[in-house]
This record gives structure tokens, sequence and C-alpha cells, in this order.
């Protein structure tokens, strides 16, 4: 899977993918394990082999709030912790039993200076996480809840009935009576 994954960006060489790949540790996490909490140093990436994630920040006022869940074939990390060394802000908890490769940042920097091909996929993993950030902040403001709920059944149909209706709630902006609502008048 994560050689298939590092193929798609049609950079990298089998030796350099090989590299990446023997460089990675197998980590099983069970339901509602972290993979890193607030206050925490990020200093690895993970591959998300199998299971779902959420990534969550907590209020002032002690509320959780979703603001991303993460699938299967993607990867994984505090990221802007990885990059500055800083403490994370966020969360990131197993929804599911879930099964990562993970990658330590040191051995990611060494691969980077072995071959500039790495720096140029790691330019498009920033690019496409930027999207898709900005993706979400105008699917916020612009679409209502329906939609977005929509848009999340059709992405991701498959694992949708395993987010718990909070997270799912929390993620869309709506309360979880809406969602109950939502989803009555929507079959999928």
């Amino acid at each position: 899977m994560i050689k298939k994954y590092l193929q798609t960006f049609e950079v990298l060489s089998e030796t350099e993918i090989d590299d990446f790949v023997k460089n990675t540790t197998p980590k099983k996490l069970n339901k509602s394990d972290f993979f890193i909490r607030e206050g925490e140093i990020c200093k690895e990436i993970a591959f998300i082999k199998s299971g779902t994630f959420r990534s969550f920040y907590t209020s002032n006022k002690g509320e959780e709030f979703t603001y991303c869940i993460m699938f299967p074939n993607n990867l994984m990390a505090a990221y802007s912790s990885l990059i500055t060394g800083e403490t994370t802000s966020e969360n990131m908890q197993a929804i599911t039993e879930a099964e990562l490769l993970t990658i330590p940042k040191t051995k990611v920097d060494d691969l980077t200076q072995k071959s500039t091909n790495w720096l140029k996929v790691f330019k498009i993993i920033a690019e496409q996480q930027y999207i898709e950030l900005e993706k979400r902040v105008f699917q916020l403001q612009k679409d209502n809840a329906v939609q977005r709920y929509r848009d999340l059944i059709e992405k991701q149909p498959q694992y949708i009935q395993q987010i718990p209706l909070q997270y799912l709630a929390s993620y869309l902006g709506i309360t979880q009576r809406h969602l109950s609502r939502i989803r009555k008048e929507i079959v999928f």
C-alpha cells in the first residue's frame, strides 16, 4: 500500500521508495488510542494502512472540535509541530482500530539529504495539504451542512458508518441532533 501511495507522485525511484519503506516501523493502535496529544512534539510521520482517525482540539471551555478526519492510504502528522519542533495544539485519535507505518522525522531528513526527489514529494504533499485545508475552509463557509455531509458520503462512503455521531457532527460544524435529521433525509 505505501509503495503504491509513493508511486503516485511519479518522482521517486524504486530504490528511494524501498529506502523509505525499510525505515518504517509497524504500529497498531486500538480504538481511542492517540497518535499524538496536545502538548507533545511530533517526531514522526505515519502512513495509515487501516483505520480512521480524527484530529481535534479542545477549546478553553473544554469542548472538543473535530476539524479533520483521516482515512487509510494517507500520511498523517501534526504537521506544524513536525516542521517547527514545537508542541502541538492538536490531538490525533484513532476512531477505529488502526495499523500504521511510522517513520521518524530524523529518517525523513536523512532521505531528503540523499535525494532531492524527496524534497519534491514533500513539496507536493504540502501543496496538497494546503489545498485540502483551503477547500475545508471554503466548504464550512459556503456549503450548508447537508452539502458537507453529502460530500463526505461521496468521498468516503465505506467509512462514514465507522465515525461516531458526535465526531461527525463536530466535523460538519453542526449538532448531533441536526446530523440525525440530515441522516434521516439522506439515504445512501
